[in-house]
């Protein structure tokens, strides 16, 4: 994948709190939901950037602030320079059209009363000039030509297609507009593991193919790793490690992202016995209330008096300084080291 050195995309100080109210005629707002709170991450064209964590850690939500399906409470995103976040009317009808998603779900994210045309034809409704009518049915069709499906289905229905055929659609969708980033959220994980291959693959070939930039959301590590150049790992609404594919998957440094990739399954059963299991204790803590200081604090077997008080910076680890490019590495750990060793149950049990 060819990667360009300036960012195209870039977060900075992202954050999205869904208040929460009591009251029925006169709501009060008691609290809020701290769904992204302070997340930053730069994005360059022809790269794919992995986020992952477990579910409701605010990936999701990420993804919709790209596109502006949430408004953020605070933060900056910025294309090219320019804060998106801060557009309206046609200057972010203009942004919108470099930036598509695919989503995670193929049986619900198309229309089923659209047929196949239709659905992907309905991005040139929005914007005309970048395809008059009398070309519209050629275009689609070029469109399901090159992710894999057959021209001729432009007339049928979604209840047609099988759940792959399905996100091959949304796929085609996504790429109407010749976009320069695709959010994708979690689009492979309603989908068979075979499926699921043949469409990450066919995203490989399309980005080279179209020069495009991924945000490629996921919960399983090891898909992750096939498809993206760098990987960001977070945690209840923040980023708590990120670095290139090698550094997250052979030298994790956050306790969080080491007890992730113990859980990865191991086709060889050598190394699948004398891999070492981390069990993290606890219970996610509610994004309503999430901890002081280190948000993994409450299920970290490290965790120590500081931890409650200190928030850890996003800072280069220790074993990473002095290296060509130490800043594509950083770690959220008051104690981020190479390696750890841990007891098989951190609760001593």
């Amino acid at each position: 994948m060819g990667t360009s050195t300036e960012p195209i995309l870039q977060v900075r100080g992202l954050v999205k709190h869904f208040p929460l109210t009591q009251g029925i005629l006169f709501k009060k707002q008691v609290g809020a939901v701290k769904a992204v709170d302070g997340v930053d991450f730069d994005l360059r064209k022809g790269e794919t950037l992995g986020i992952v964590g477990e579910s409701g850690c605010g990936k999701s939500t990420v993804a919709r602030l790209l596109v502006n399906l949430e408004q953020a409470t605070a933060g900056r995103i910025l294309y090219k320079g320019e804060d998106i976040t801060r557009l309206s009317g046609r200057a972010l009808k203009a942004v919108r059209r470099n930036i598509q998603m695919v989503f995670q779900d193929p049986y619900t994210s198309l229309n089923p009363r659209m047929t196949v045309g239709d659905i992907i034809g309905e991005p040139y409704d929005i914007h005309p000039e970048v395809a008059p009518k009398s070309e519209r049915r050629r275009k689609v069709q070029e469109l399901l030509d090159v992710v894999g499906l057959n021209p001729e289905y432009i007339n049928r229905y979604p209840h047609q297609f099988s759940g792959g055929q399905r996100q091959r659609i949304g796929i085609a969708r996504g790429l109407a507009l010749r976009p320069e980033i695709i959010v994708a959220d979690e689009p492979v994980s309603a989908l068979d593991v075979s499926v699921q291959a043949q469409v990450v693959n066919l995203m490989e070939k399309l980005q080279d193919e179209f020069d495009l930039a991924y945000l490629f959301i996921a919960h399983d590590l090891s898909i992750v790793r096939h498809i993206s150049d760098r990987v960001a790992v977070m945690y209840l609404g923040r980023i708590v490690e990120t670095g290139d594919d090698t550094q997250i998957y052979e030298h994790p440094t956050h306790p969080y992202t080491q007890a992730l990739l113990s859980a990865v399954p191991v086709p060889d059963p050598e190394a699948r016995e004398h891999r070492e299991r981390i069990l993290l204790s606890g219970d996610v803590p509610s994004p309503a209330d999430p901890p002081s200081g280190c948000r993994f604090r409450t299920r970290c077997w490290k965790a120590e008096e500081r931890c409650a008080l200190e928030v850890p910076e996003l800072a280069v680890p220790a074993v990473f300084r002095g290296l060509d490019s130490p800043a594509a590495h950083a770690s959220a750990c008051h104690f981020a080291e190479e390696k750890t060793v841990v007891p098989a149950d951190p609760a001593g049990e």
